[in-house]
């Protein structure tokens, strides 16, 4: 019977001995990744390699001071409803915990009625994500919390919630437009986010008196982003 281990010179080449230098050979080529302890690094200095989470608990703090709002509602949303309803006020956002959360008031009013609502944003430094917590004069509960956090000049914050008896993925948008400009949207997805359908659209623009007490807000507003593009 031939035997299949091949040899080298006299000596048999074990099949372990065929798979280290199969391993060697493909890791040198970078064809296999080993982490980090087969490769004699410990760790520690491994993961002290591995680029840290950007801090976000800054991300809000462009949006500290009191805001221009005008507001539009669509009705009835999830029923083919075509029908706004529009809405003008203030926005007064307050920096809490030296802002790692921050107070959001709105106060808007229009043909329809007046609109009293809260956000409060928290920032979770162990995920480094927010969550906003928003609550009507109305309803005095909080909702429940759309979780998320900011990329390239925009924020995106999700959230289940049961609205008319079924489930629905919630989408809150906050698109930075300039350091004294930016927009929100809120979105209703009953497919899971593969359509979405618009139901409040929000624009601010800074209050003079805000735009004052800002020093140099072009600087402060991108520090907050990192660097990162804004929209334009």
């Amino acid at each position: 019977m031939t035997s299949n281990i091949p040899f080298a010179g006299n000596h048999v080449v074990g099949t372990n001995s065929i798979l280290r230098g199969a391993l060697f050979i493909a890791c040198t080529m970078g064809i296999v990744d080993l982490p980090a302890n087969a490769q004699g690094v410990s760790p520690a200095i491994a993961d002290a390699r591995q680029p840290a989470p950007r801090d976000g608990s800054h991300d809000f703090d462009f949006e500290i001071g009191t805001w221009r709002t005008h507001l539009k509602r669509l009705v009835r949303p999830l029923t083919g409803s075509t029908v706004w309803v529009d809405y003008d006020g203030r926005t007064v956002v307050r920096k809490v915990w030296n802002g790692r959360a921050n107070l959001v008031e709105l106060d808007v009013a229009g043909p329809s009625g007046r609109i009293e609502a809260l956000s409060l944003r928290l920032y979770n430094p162990e995920t480094h994500q927010w969550s906003l917590n928003f609550a009507n004069s109305a309803g005095g509960t909080m909702a429940t919390p759309s979780v998320g956090g900011f990329g390239e000049g925009r924020g995106e914050f999700l959230n289940h919630e049961v609205i008319d008896g079924r489930m629905v993925l919630v989408r809150f948008e906050i698109l930075v437009i300039s350091p004294t400009s930016c927009h929100f949207e809120q979105s209703y997805s009953i497919d899971e986010g593969k359509t979405w359908e618009i139901n409040w659209v929000a624009d601010d623009t800074m209050d003079e008196a805000t735009k004052k007490l800002s020093v140099n807000s072009s600087i402060s507003f991108r520090a907050a982003f990192h660097g990162e593009r804004v929209l334009s």
